[in-house]
């Protein structure tokens, strides 16, 4: 799954939307675009869960461009 995180611009903010995603899924496999400001991940739980961590950490989803 992917998400767009406008609010992504800076190496702290990388490892804040990391351990935001570890949170909820110490096991998800992660790839981070700083450029892009999108993470891709790789987890069974749902996309939900994420999306909701990521928002409380100051990392609300905006829609993906795929």
């Amino acid at each position: 799954m992917r998400f767009h995180l406008p609010n992504m611009s800076c190496g702290g903010c990388a490892r804040s939307v990391t351990r935001a995603i570890q949170s909820v899924d110490a096991d998800a496999r992660i790839v981070i675009d700083q450029n892009r400001r999108e993470v891709e991940l790789a987890s069974d739980l749902p996309r939900e869960r994420f999306a909701s961590a990521l928002a409380a950490a100051g990392y609300p989803v905006a829609p993906a461009a795929d």
